[in-house]
């Protein structure tokens, strides 16, 4: 049976995830009533943002319903360890999921055949590349994804995107020295220097701005955007062999709408639900968040074999 949201917060620990390079992630871990072990999913932000930036409620949630939610920061970011600071890198992020993913393996109170990925926006890459090849993985849930990086490159205007791009360069070649990194702010309003300058971006930054003491700058190291568009997760779609929602917007403007669709149409076993308003209405606070939610919520228990 689902449940509404307004149940009492779950119990929620931080843990320590050690890593291959020595750093810790940080996690949440949302623990649900009963005896296990229970099924579980694993959660991370997207772009240049942390976990107490929006996702507790998407945690809390599942873990009403039944769920282990584990919710982690990637190295570098928020609380996890690693330097130099806000500095992205995918194939790095990508390890970190895996790392959670096998350390909620691990774990005696959490079913291993189990174990869902959750990711948002940017981290929407990072889902389709592990639902494609992580075998460990009941399923996954891609939110207004971001899976294809040339796509996602070619809507930034020219000029703007000859800037960002100069000023990644700049940083590439400091960070080949050892220099310290040049930071770009995220969200900028429009017609000021940033990586996304519209109103959306705007608009998502009230919603994923920690509204606790967590530091959080709005900013990402500029050598972060140069390998981006060489990722291109849409071309592994096809190999998906585990369900797989993909939550696409009716009207985004921060991820591109068509590779995503593309994804639904390749993986087999693909489930679409085409979200009301735009890239950030999924978080609580946007339009559809109630409705996403509910949905999301749907499609774990059913393929965690719980009543819906």
């Amino acid at each position: 049976m689902l449940h509404t949201g307004n149940d009492i917060s779950p119990l929620r620990t931080t843990v320590r995830i050690p890593t291959a390079s020595g750093d810790e992630l940080e996690a949440w871990v949302y623990q649900p009533d009963g005896d296990g072990p229970h099924p579980a999913v694993v959660l991370a932000h997207g772009l240049g943002a942390v976990k107490s930036g929006g996702l507790a409620p998407f945690a809390n949630r599942f873990c009403r319903e039944g769920f282990v939610a584990i919710v982690f920061d990637y190295r570098q970011w928020g609380g996890s360890g690693g330097q130099p600071r806000d500095v992205l890198c995918v194939p790095r992020q990508r390890e970190d999921y895996g790392t959670v993913i096998g350390w909620a393996a691990a774990n005696p109170g959490i079913d291993k055949n189990r174990i869902f990925a959750w990711g948002t926006s940017f981290a929407g890459m990072h889902i389709v590349s592990l639902a494609a090849s992580d075998t460990r993985l009941a399923g996954a849930i891609a939110q207004c994804p971001l899976v294809d990086g040339l796509a996602g490159a070619a809507m930034v205007p020219l000029v703007q995107s000859l800037r960002l791009m100069g000023a990644a360069l700049l940083d590439g070649m400091g960070s080949v020295f050892g220099l310290s990194p040049r930071y770009l702010p995220i969200s900028v309003a429009p017609g000021k220097f940033g990586i996304s300058a519209t109103e959306d971006a705007l608009y998502g930054k009230s919603l994923i701005q920690p509204k606790d003491s967590t530091t959080w700058q709005n900013r990402l190291a500029a050598r972060s955007l140069l390998s981006i568009s060489t990722h291109r997760p849409v071309r592994q779609a096809a190999a998906i062999r585990c369900p797989i929602l993909l939550i696409v917007a009716e009207h985004d403007t921060m991820a591109p709408v068509g590779p995503a669709l593309r994804v639904a149409e390749r993986a087999s076993r693909a489930e679409l639900h085409r979200s009301r308003g735009g890239h950030y209405d999924v978080y609580k606070g946007g339009i559809d968040y109630d409705n996403t939610l509910n949905i999301e919520v749907e499609f774990l228990r059913r393929h965690a074999g719980l009543p819906v």
